[in-house]
């Protein structure tokens, strides 16, 4: 018993990655809604600012990192931050409505407040991405870790090579930032195709599924990375369509879900395999997935 309560312990100091160690790493910290951008019908991105300027002006996170958003009465739930890194006072949350939590964030206004937590979990290996041309592909709601790092990669557009983003979504009205995509259409420093299962009348681009994305576009699998997420199913097969191409394992990178109750390794609600995804995760790289039919 000594010896479990010590690797919680160990987890607890480990994990404590925000700006401060707290006594209480269950406690979080008000930050208040400064703007709320519609993605779709269910599908809203939260820009959130810290209460306290101190807190506010040391909080730091990377690509792939999430955060533990609690509302009194509502419980708490993981939110990927799906802002750039950059330096500034405010983050991004896009939150999809699904759940008692999220739905009740659904219900905020602006100068709303809810309990921060966090950040939490391995991000995305930065600088292993440096120099290398990076495919993004994503699905749905998937496309929200992702933005984190496609936009933190923008901002330092020198140090990597090509960059391609490959989007599917239910049907056009559910895609989200929709606007950013449009402007890849005009923008030379990034290639974004988009795919939809259900066209509707307006829509000209392609129907099918994001893997038959990946035979539009040329992947040099010796100088190319590639970072996937969105539903579990979406997932293997693009990994699976990524290796036919001869992407190697270490080069196909994916951010995993899992519901969580501590997000720091303590209570083990999101075993996967032999691993949690809320420390040893959510980023793994395909070597580090043995069974893709459990994600």
């Amino acid at each position: 018993m000594a010896g479990i309560e010590f690797q919680k312990q160990e987890r607890q100091n480990k994990h404590q990655v925000g700006p401060f160690r707290q006594e209480n790493i269950y406690l979080p910290h008000p930050a208040i809604i400064r703007e709320i951008i519609t993605e779709n019908e269910t599908v809203s991105t939260f820009v959130l600012e810290f209460e306290d300027a101190l807190y506010r002006q040391e909080f730091t996170y990377k690509p792939g990192q999430f955060l533990m958003v609690s509302i009194p009465h509502q419980g708490e739930a993981p939110i990927s931050i799906s802002s750039a890194s950059a330096l500034t006072t405010t983050f991004a949350l896009t939150v999809r409505k699904a759940g008692k939590l999220t739905g009740a964030m659904h219900g905020l206004s602006m100068g709303d407040v809810v309990g921060i937590r966090g950040p939490y979990g391995r991000p995305f290996p930065m600088g292993d991405l440096e120099g290398k041309n990076l495919v993004f592909v994503a699905g749905g709601i998937g496309m929200a870790p992702l933005h984190s790092a496609l936009f933190s990669c923008l901002e330092h557009r020198q140090k990597y090579g090509a960059i391609t983003v490959l989007y599917g979504s239910r049907n056009p009205d559910e895609i989200c930032f929709s606007e950013e995509m449009k402007s890849f259409e005009q923008d030379e420093n990034v290639k974004c195709l988009l795919t939809v299962d259900e066209a509707g009348d307006n829509w000209q681009g392609h129907v099918g599924l994001v893997t038959e994305l990946l035979d539009m576009i040329s992947i040099d699998p010796g100088t190319s990375k590639a970072l996937v997420c969105g539903p579990g199913i979406m997932i293997r097969f693009v990994i699976a369509r990524l290796e036919s191409l001869g992407m190697q394992a270490p080069d196909i990178i994916t951010t995993l879900e899992r519901h969580m109750k501590c997000g720091v390794g303590i209570c083990g609600h999101c075993h996967f395999d032999e691993k949690l995804i809320c420390s040893d995760g959510p980023v793994f790289t395909r070597d580090e997935l043995t069974n893709l039919e459990n994600i």
